[in-house]
């Protein structure tokens, strides 16, 4: 009986181990899990023939990076679309997307989060990437003496999440956005454990340190809300961005696309996917509320 005990002690350390390795591992290595920054960039504004500005926001220890496309017509009255991209891309992704914008008459500032890109600063965490947003924010609203109502957010994916941090956070100090767009996010880090199923065997609540809680911010927004999901998407659920429209208040809208996965929603989505971005912005600009 001796060696048996003896056997399954040892058995019963390794597996305590490993299992307290595992723990500090999400604990200690969990931005790792969440971002998966990619330093090159494929492509610039010019590739799709727009006009662009390089931007550098100093930040303490970091500089963030990106590129100020201005609209083709009327740049000091046109809405401005501010973009929080996903973790796993950067700037030089987002060509087509920003010429689809400026085709609807937008300025757009696309930035990358430090450690993206070009920018500096190291790893991100989640109060880093807020603090880029905030840095971005400030450079349209102080440096360019753009009024809060014509910038409209968009975020996708975990920039969902740093969009309607943003949001929440201008929200509170009086200065509202003209709107928010998020496209494929989730309503917290600590629901995408539980899809993950992290949840069922380590304790979630003790180890989380990057929450990106969406849920709880979104009920404080005072601007306009257009949430958009794919129907089909494995990574994040469509049920997510369903209860962050239910938490929201008014004026709100939940575009569910047909058959899109995670990151082909505006390719499936198509004719409606980008009316529905254009319509929500023309509805919510300044110039549509003083007429």
């Amino acid at each position: 009986m001796k060696p048996l005990v003896s056997l399954l002690s040892s058995i019963g350390l390794i597996a305590l181990l490993l299992y307290g390795g595992l723990c500090a591992t999400l604990y200690f290595w969990q931005t790792r899990l969440i971002f998966f920054p990619p330093r090159s960039l494929d492509a610039t504004p010019a590739a799709v023939n727009l006009a662009y500005e390089p931007i550098e926001l100093p930040i303490e220890n970091a500089i963030v990076t990106g590129w100020w496309i201005p609209a083709a017509r009327d740049v000091q009255n046109a809405p401005v679309l501010l973009y929080f991209h996903g973790n796993a891309s950067n700037i030089g992704d987002l060509v087509n997307r920003a010429a689809r914008f400026h085709q609807m008459g937008l300025s757009v500032l696309l930035v990358d989060y430090r450690g993206y890109g070009a920018s500096t600063g190291g790893f991100p965490s989640e109060e880093s990437v807020y603090e880029d947003a905030i840095a971005s924010w400030d450079y349209l609203t102080q440096k360019r003496q753009i009024p809060p109502e014509r910038i409209f957010l968009f975020g996708q994916s975990i920039g969902g999440a740093v969009a309607i941090d943003l949001a929440s956070r201008q929200s509170q100090s009086g200065r509202v956005p003209g709107g928010i767009i998020v496209e494929s996010t989730f309503s917290s880090l600590r629901d995408m454990t539980d899809v993950a199923g992290y949840s069922r065997f380590l304790p979630i609540d003790l180890l989380l340190t990057q929450r990106f809680d969406s849920l709880a911010k979104v009920r404080s927004l005072k601007a306009p809300i257009l949430l958009i999901h794919g129907t089909d998407d494995r990574t994040v659920p469509t049920t997510m961005s369903q209860r962050l429209y239910e938490a929201a208040s008014q004026p709100k809208q939940l575009l569910l696309i047909p058959g899109a996965n995670h990151n082909d929603v505006s390719r499936i989505g198509d004719r409606i996917y980008w009316e529905a971005i254009e319509q929500f912005v023309q509805k919510f600009s300044r110039s549509s509320r003083g007429k």
